[in-house]
């Protein structure tokens, strides 16, 4: 008889109950899991174990009238990686993507997470990925801003103020103690200044908010970028102050003379470089990840033999000591952030142990005896 093989169903209220929004956890858990990525104890998708993911891409128009088309925040995709140390565990995301969702009072994405046994594939938990997702976002940022920040940086710059960005700005708030204001610009006015009350409540810091993105930028000591939809944000590297530490969570519009002149961290750039190669192969060619990739821009300059690939550091051989962190008080570092499929594994397994130390959750039989053995 082969074994009853059984999963840990998790919905987001058990999840929020293991402390999926634990934002402080979270930061230590993904600065744990850079240092396995800085050790390379991980493997990503794809012969060269580096792919971000496997996505469906759309066209803007298709002959059959139900294919799904092209548009802002449209995608399919599955994240699957292998995360080594204490985690020791394989996890696939699943999520769709579709900025439309909000007419429907849904969340732009929606995710779904499984966690398996790395030697024999069982499932060990199925959960709702949207938190894992949402946080460990939030809070990579702040394991950047601890490591690539300047000394007493004191003003922390927000563009954007959907939730992403909301726990980009708690997570620095944790890790960067210097802080002493936030600066808030976001599109939607009014609506900045109701998010702005909840970022005050949550970090205990005095919000301003900006209705012209120039004042954000020029008085920001560190910035952090995360926005949704067709328009980028601009980001003027002229007005960026000496030091300043620019975190991109979200696309955004620099000039090609701000890469050049000033430092570059990515998250991982075998990652990003993976994407240059699908844009390559697509028929709008490096423009089809423009929109959507916070690397594109600078991954089309590596195109044209305009930036050197090999300037760029990853965050994660910074946090292992195999490189350097912020070299000078006024160097200007600007850092990428694709989404690391290891980063929801790293959060996930651990909100997972969470779940089964208070026994939370429902455990689903997968079979009682398999039909195949």
């Amino acid at each position: 008889m082969t074994e009853k093989v059984e999963l840990l169903f998790l919905k987001e209220e058990d999840m929020i109950e293991a402390g999926v929004l634990d934002i402080a956890a979270c930061v230590n858990v993904m600065e744990e899991m850079f240092e396995l990525m800085g050790r390379k104890d991980y493997i990503l998708g794809g012969p060269n174990r580096n792919e971000h993911g496997l996505m469906l891409w759309f066209n803007e128009q298709e002959k059959h009238k139900n294919m799904p088309v092209a548009g802002p925040d449209r995608r399919f995709m599955s994240l699957i990686s292998y995360l080594g140390g204490r985690f020791d565990v394989m996890g696939n995301k699943w999520y769709g993507s579709n900025i439309e969702n909000q007419k429907k009072n849904l969340p732009r994405s929606i995710h779904t997470f499984t966690l398996n046994d790395k030697d024999t594939g069982a499932p060990l938990s199925i959960m709702a990925g949207n938190l894992v997702s949402s946080m460990r976002t939030g809070a990579i940022p702040g394991v950047a801003a601890k490591h690539l920040a300047k000394k007493d940086a004191k003003i922390l710059g927000a563009i954007g103020g959907g939730a992403i960005n909301q726990s980009c700005i708690e997570a620095i708030n944790t890790t960067v103690d210097s802080v002493e204001k936030i600066i808030l610009f976001d599109i939607n006015a009014e609506k900045g200044k109701v998010i702005a009350e909840k970022i005050k409540e949550k970090t205990g810091r005095p919000v301003q908010v900006v209705t012209d993105i120039e004042s954000c930028i020029s008085e920001s000591d560190i910035l952090t970028v995360a926005t949704s939809g067709k328009v980028k944000p601009v980001i003027d590297d002229k007005l960026l102050k000496p030091g300043a530490l620019v975190l991109l969570t979200g696309a955004a519009d620099l000039s090609d003379q701000a890469y050049n002149d000033n430092r570059i961290v990515a998250d991982l750039w075998d990652m990003h470089d993976s994407w240059l190669k699908d844009g390559m192969e697509h028929p709008d060619g490096v423009d089809s990840i423009r929109s959507w990739a916070m690397s594109g821009q600078l991954l089309d300059l590596v195109r044209q033999g305009k930036y050197a690939p090999e300037e760029v550091d990853d965050i994660g051989d910074i946090v292992s000591g195999e490189c350097a962190g912020r070299q000078s008080q006024d160097e200007i570092i600007i850092s990428i952030m694709g989404g690391l499929p290891t980063a929801d594994v790293a959060w996930g397994y651990q909100v997972y142990e969470n779940a089964l130390e208070k026994n939370l959750g429902i455990k689903l039989p997968l079979w009682e005896k398999s039909h195949l053995v």
